[in-house]
C-alpha cells in the first residue's frame, strides 16, 4: 500500500510540475499583443492536466495524506475553472476585453486559498507542499496585478512557477533516487510521513475533502462579491466556468462525505452546490441579455432546510453551525431581491461568507495537520443534550449508517434525496406569467436539486441495497428534470399535447408500482410516493389542457411538506436515539417481508467481533452465510450433527450433490493423520489454502469429528469433497468452530449467490446469520479433483474452476517428486515409538 501511495504522489507532483511549466513558458513568453500558447490549446491542456491532479487527490483524500490532497484538489480546481475560462476566450465565447474581469475573481480566491494551505504546511515543516502552495498563490496574485495593469508584466508570475518546476523536479527525483536505492538514500523533505505521523492525521475523517468544499465556497463568494467592491463591472458568462466548477467540485465532495460517513456533510456541500449551478446559469444568461428573475417566495424553503442542517450540525461542532448560519442568510437574501444574485443584498452576504470561509479554512486547515487544536466548539451540542432527559443522543460513528442487511461503503443519502424533493415541489410552484420561462430561475432548482442531486441518491441507495428507495429517487430525477426543461426550458408550448401526456402517462405506471410497492415498507414512504403520483397526475391534466385551478400548486405543496417530514424524521432519527419522529409501520406484511423485521443478523465480514458473532450461532446449532473466495456458502459445524442435517433440509439437497467439508488448515487434520495417506496430506499442505476442494476416500477417520448421523449427509458412502478456502474470513470462522459441513448458499438448480443479500432472498428465515462482504470476488465454481487414487500417484478431475488444470498437476508432481526422493513433509510423518 506505501508503494501505492508513493506512486499516487509522484503522479500528483508531476501533474502540478507540468501544469507549472505550461504556465511558467506562457508567461515568460507572451506579450501584451500576443500569447505564446493559444487560448483554446492552453485551457484544454490546463483542463488534462486539473483532471489528472484531481485524481491523485481523490485518492490521497480516501487515505491519510490530507494535507497533500487538499493542495491536489485546489490546484486541480484553480486550473480546471481558469482552462475553461481560457477556452471560452479561445473560442470567442468571451470577448478577450472581459478577459480580465473574467480571471480576477477567481484567482483572488485561490490567492488566499493557497495561503492558507501552505501556513498549515509551514505549521507541520512539509517544505515541498510549503513552497508550492505559496509559490502558486504570488503566482496568481502575480498574475491579478499582470491584468489590473499591462506595465506590469508577468515575469514575476513565470519566477514563481519557475520555482515550483523546481521543487517538484527535486521531489520527483528524489523519489525516483529513493526508490531505486530501495530506501538507502533519502533526500530531504521527499520522504512519505512515518507512522506516528500518520496518527494525527488518522482521527481526522475526511479533512482534506472539508477543506477543499470551503476553497469552492470561498471561490463563489469571491465571484459573486467582486461586482459590490467594484473589482469587475457585473457578472457575466467569463464567471461561468469558476462558479460550475466550484459545483462540480462539491458534488464530488459530497460523494466523498457519503463514503466517509459523514451525511450532515454531504447534505451541505450538495446544498452549496445548488447554490453554485444556479449562480451560474444566472451569469450564463447575462450571454443572451437576460436578465433573470428569482420567485422570491421559493427561496425560503432553502433557507428554513440550510437552518435546519445548521441546527443539527452542532452536534459536530458549534463552529460548523454557525458557518451554515451564513448560508441561511444568502437564501433569505436571494428571497428579499426579485434580481437574486445581481443584487447588492446578496453579493453582500457573499462578501460575509467570503470572510467566513477564508476564518473556517484555516481553522479546518490548521486543525487537520496540527496536534494543537483550534477550539471549535465540540461537545457543546452533547453536553446541552445529556441535560435533557427525553432525548438520548447516538454515537457519532459508522455503524449508525450500517443498512439491517450487510454492510455499506457510502452513508444514508436519503437526508439530501428527501431536501432535493422539497426544492424541486416548491420551486415549481413559481408562476411565470408573461416572463420568458428561462428568465426565471425555476430550472436550476428543478433540473438539478430534483434531477442531478436525486439521481445521486438513488446511486448512493442503490449501493446500499436499498431498491425501493434508489428506484424511487431515481425515477423522481428523471422526472423532475424531464418536466423542468419541458416547462423551464422554453419546449412546453412546443411540445404540449398527446406526445407529453404519454410520457407522463408512462411514469405514472412506473410509481405505480412504486407506491404499491410502498405498502411493505412504512406509511411515510407509502404517502411520499402517493402524493407524487398526484403531481404526476397534474402534470397529465396539464398536458391535455383539462388542469382545475390551483389542483397543481395544492398537490405540489402537499408533496413538498410530506418530503419536508422525511427530511426532518431522517435528520432528527440519525441524531437521537429516543425519542423517533414516527415514519410509520409497513401496511401490507407478506413473510420476509416488512421492513426487514424479524431478519436474521447480517453482521460485516471485516469485523472480527462480528465473525465471533456468527461463530456462537454456529456454536449452538445455527446455520448461516458466509462469503469465501470464490461464491457465498451455506454452513453448519460438524461438531453439531443437528445444523448439519438442518442446512442439508434447507438446500433441498440432491443425492448427486453432497454437501462437503471445510477446514482452515491441514492442522485441523492432526487428529486422524495417521489414517490418511502422507502423499495425501503432503498434496493438501502444498495446495492450500486455495480454490481447490478434493474428494478422498471416506473412512473412520471422518467419525472423530463429531458428525453422527449426520455424517451421510456429507459426501457420498465411497468419498467425501474436503476443501481450505483462500478466504481469511472463512479461515478465521473455521478456526473458531472447527471443521464445518458446507453447501452453496441456493435452493438445488439455482444460480450460485454472489451477493450476501441474495442469501436471505433465497433461503429465507431458515438463515440464522449472514456473514456480508458485498460481492463475490469470483463467479467461478473451485476446481474439484479426484484424489481417491492418489496413492498410485495418479489424480483426476471431477470439475475444472477457478484453478487451472495445469496449476494444480503442477503442484501435484513437484509434491510426488519429493515423495520419491524420500523428502516428505516432517510435519507429516508419523509418530516411531522408541
Amino acid at each position: 500500500m506505501a508503494q501505492f501511495n508513493s506512486a499516487y504522489v509522484s503522479v500528483g507532483i508531476l501533474g502540478i510540475l507540468g501544469g507549472s511549466l505550461l504556465l511558467l513558458v506562457n508567461s515568460y513568453a507572451s506579450t501584451p499583443e500576443k500569447d505564446f500558447i493559444p487560448h483554446t490549446a492552453l485551457g484544454i491542456l490546463l483542463l488534462i492536466i486539473a483532471a489528472l491532479i484531481a485524481y491523485t487527490g481523490v485518492r490521497h483524500s480516501l487515505s491519510h495524506s490530507r494535507l497533500f490532497s487538499t493542495l491536489c484538489l485546489t490546484v486541480s480546481a484553480l486550473w480546471c475553472g481558469s482552462g475553461l475560462v481560457y477556452i471560452l476566450a479561445g473560442q470567442r465565447v468571451l470577448p478577450l476585453t472581459e478577459l480580465k474581469s473574467s480571471l480576477i475573481p477567481g484567482l483572488a480566491a485561490f490567492t488566499l486559498a493557497l495561503f492558507i494551505i501552505g501556513t498549515a504546511a509551514l505549521f507541520v515543516k512539509k517544505p515541498v507542499l510549503l513552497v508550492i502552495a505559496i509559490s502558486i498563490s504570488l503566482a496568481c496574485a502575480h498574475q491579478i496585478a499582470g491584468l489590473s495593469d499591462s506595465d506590469f508584466g508577468q515575469s514575476a508570475t513565470a519566477a514563481n512557477y519557475l520555482l515550483v518546476c523546481l521543487v517538484c523536479a527535486y521531489f520527483g527525483f528524489g523519489r525516483l533516487l529513493y526508490t531505486i536505492t530501495q530506501g538507502k538514500v533519502k533526500p530531504p523533505g521527499t520522504i512519505m510521513k512515518q507512522k506516528n505521523e500518520l496518527k494525527t492525521e488518522q482521527n481526522q475523517s475526511c479533512s482534506a475533502v472539508i477543506s477543499v468544499g470551503l476553497v469552492m465556497n470561498l471561490l463563489s463568494a469571491s465571484v459573486l462579491a467582486c461586482p459590490l467592491v467594484g473589482v469587475v463591472p457585473q457578472l457575466s458568462v467569463g464567471h461561468v466556468p469558476w462558479l460550475w466548477t466550484a459545483g462540480v467540485f462539491q458534488l464530488g465532495m459530497c460523494v466523498l462525505f457519503y463514503r466517509a460517513m459523514d451525511t450532515l456533510a454531504a447534505t451541505f456541500y450538495g446544498f452549496t452546490s445548488l447554490l453554485k449551478f444556479a449562480e451560474g446559469y444566472s451569469a450564463l444568461l447575462s450571454l443572451y441579455s437576460i436578465q433573470p428573475f428569482s420567485p422570491v417566495p421559493f427561496p425560503v424553503v432553502f433557507a428554513v432546510l440550510f437552518f435546519v442542517l445548521a441546527l443539527f450540525s452542532c452536534q459536530k461542532s458549534l463552529l460548523d453551525g454557525l458557518y451554515q448560519l451564513f448560508f441561511v442568510a444568502y437564501s433569505i437574501s436571494i428571497a428579499a431581491q426579485p434580481q437574486g444574485f445581481f443584487q447588492s443584498g446578496t453579493q453582500g452576504v457573499q462578501g460575509a461568507i467570503f470572510v467566513a470561509s477564508a476564518g473556517v479554512l484555516f481553522v479546518t486547515t490548521v486543525n487537520m495537520v496540527s496536534s494543537t487544536k483550534i477550539p471549535t466548539g465540540q461537545g457543546h451540542f452533547k453536553a446541552l443534550v445529556t441535560r435533557i432527559r427525553s432525548l438520548t443522543l447516538r454515537a457519532l460513528d459508522k455503524d449508525l449508517h450500517t443498512p439491517h442487511l450487510g454492510h455499506s461503503k457510502y452513508a444514508d443519502a436519503e437526508l439530501l434525496g428527501h431536501a432535493c424533493n422539497v426544492l424541486a415541489a416548491f420551486a415549481i410552484t413559481a408562476t411565470i406569467g408573461n416572463r420568458n420561462p428561462l428568465t426565471v430561475l425555476v430550472l436550476p432548482w428543478a433540473v438539478m436539486a430534483g434531477g442531478v442531486l436525486q439521481l445521486l441518491c438513488g446511486s448512493v441507495a442503490f449501493a446500499r441495497g436499498k431498491t425501493l428507495e434508489s428506484t424511487a429517487f431515481i425515477l423522481y430525477g428523471l422526472m423532475w428534470t424531464v418536466w423542468g426543461l419541458t416547462r423551464f426550458g422554453g419546449l412546453y408550448s412546443e411540445t404540449r399535447g398527446f406526445n407529453v401526456a404519454v410520457g407522463i402517462i408512462g411514469f405514472m405506471m412506473f410509481n405505480l408500482l412504486l407506491t404499491i410497492a410502498a405498502l411493505f415498507l412504512n406509511v411515510a414512504w407509502f404517502v411520499y410516493a402517493f402524493t407524487f403520483q398526484l403531481i404526476l397526475i397534474s402534470f397529465l391534466l396539464d398536458a391535455i389542457g383539462a388542469l382545475p385551478y390551483g389542483y397543481d400548486i395544492g398537490v405540489t405543496i402537499i408533496f413538498g411538506l410530506v418530503s419536508f417530514y422525511c427530511f426532518l424524521a431522517h435528520i432528527f432519527n440519525s441524531t437521537f436515539q429516543s425519542p423517533q419522529i414516527p415514519l410509520g409501520r409497513p401496511l401490507v406484511n407478506l413473510g420476509g417481508v416488512g421492513g426487514g423485521e424479524g431478519v436474521c443478523p447480517h453482521v460485516p465480514a471485516r469485523k472480527a467481533a462480528s465473525v465471533q458473532q456468527i461463530a456462537e450461532i454456529m456454536k449452538n446449532g445455527g446455520i448461516c452465510g458466509m462469503p469465501t473466495d470464490t461464491v457465498y456458502v451455506l454452513v453448519a459445524a460438524c461438531n453439531r450433527p443437528d445444523a448439519v442435517i438442518k442446512a442439508y433440509k434447507v438446500k433441498k439437497q440432491a443425492e448427486d450433490r453432497p454437501m462437503s467439508m471445510w477446514i482452515s488448515s491441514v492442522k485441523q487434520l492432526e487428529p486422524v493423520r495417521h489414517l490418511l495417506s502422507p502423499l495425501l496430506l503432503d498434496f493438501m499442505e502444498a495446495a492450500w489454502p486455495s480454490s481447490i476442494s478434493m474428494v478422498i476416500p471416506r473412512g473412520p477417520w471422518l467419525d472423530i469429528f463429531g458428525l453422527g448421523d449426520a455424517a451421510k449427509h456429507i459426501g457420498t458412502p465411497q468419498s467425501i469433497a474436503i476443501r481450505s478456502p483462500d478466504c481469511a474470513v472463512a479461515t478465521h470462522l473455521i478456526n473458531l468452530v472447527g471443521p464445518i459441513a458446507v453447501t452453496s448458499a441456493n435452493p438445488t438448480g439455482e444460480a450460485d449467490t454472489t451477493h450476501h443479500n441474495q442469501v436471505y432472498a433465497k433461503l429465507g428465515k431458515k438463515v440464522e446469520g449472514v456473514l456480508c462482504d458485498g460481492p463475490s470476488p469470483e463467479n467461478i465454481a473451485s476446481t474439484v479433483v479426484d484424489c481417491t487414487k492418489i496413492e498410485t500417484g495418479q489424480i483426476g478431475f471431477f470439475r475444472v474452476g477457478l484453478i487451472p488444470k495445469s496449476k494444480v498437476l503442477q503442484i501435484f508432481e513437484e509434491v510426488r517428486n519429493r515423495h520419491r526422493q524420500g523428502h516428505t513433509n516432517p510435519g507429516f510423518e508419523y509418530d516411531v515409538p522408541l
